[in-house]
């Protein structure tokens, strides 16, 4: 069937009652423009409403997939991430290990008198000061004041080095007094704020 556009003439004369006696190309034309009436309404009352949700949806589904991969690294490299885990875990205990308990704490002057006299120091002071607690342990300081040689210095940083407890050193003032050097420094030690294995809770 040819489609004649003369037909298009009698728009101005249609009845819209008589719909279904209307030439063919009117009705083509008059359908045409009623689906651009619906699609055009459709996409402003429907689908442009719509699109900030579509585009919070993209936006939504990237950062899920991007949380999934994540998390899929962590998945397949969870044997060795505990493996790492327990190696902290071990060397924590380690360190807990290494700091006094309440009971060994008054014996590490001895331990420290010791190590500096063996080293050939004489002690002219050596006094625990005040506790200073931190958020987790609490630092215990050792106010001390030697003199000596430097090699024995050396020799004396060397051995607290190697005590089983751990102590630091710190705050040096090194002095010439007379023919002597004198060495004033502060030792500190470290006390857990935690229970370890094996220590019952005081009290």
């Amino acid at each position: 069937m040819k489609f004649d556009v003369q037909k298009l003439k009698e728009l101005n004369e249609l009845d819209f009652e008589q719909v279904h006696v209307w030439p063919f190309e009117i009705k083509m034309v008059v359908g045409v423009l009623f689906a651009i009436i619906v699609a055009v309404g459709g996409y402003y009352l429907i689908i442009s409403s719509k699109i900030p949700q579509w585009e919070a949806a993209k936006i939504k589904e990237e950062q899920l997939k991007r949380d999934y991969e994540s998390k899929y690294r962590v998945a397949i490299n969870l044997e060795a991430n505990k493996d790492k885990l327990d190696q902290i875990n071990e060397s924590f205990a380690s360190a807990l290990r290494s700091l006094p308990t309440r009971n060994e704490t008054p014996g590490l002057l001895d331990d420290i008198t010791f190590v500096g006299t063996d080293a050939g120091l004489s002690f002219k002071l050596i006094n625990w000061e005040s506790e200073n607690p931190k958020e987790f342990y609490t630092e215990l300081p050792i106010k001390m004041e030697v003199s000596g040689q430097y090699h024995e210095f050396g020799n004396f940083a060397s051995n607290i080095a190697n005590l089983p407890r751990i102590v630091t050193l710190h705050d040096f003032v090194l002095e010439r007094i007379e023919n002597d050097l004198v060495l004033t420094l502060q030792a500190r030690t470290y006390r857990s704020e935690s229970t370890q294995p094996g220590e019952q809770n005081e009290g």
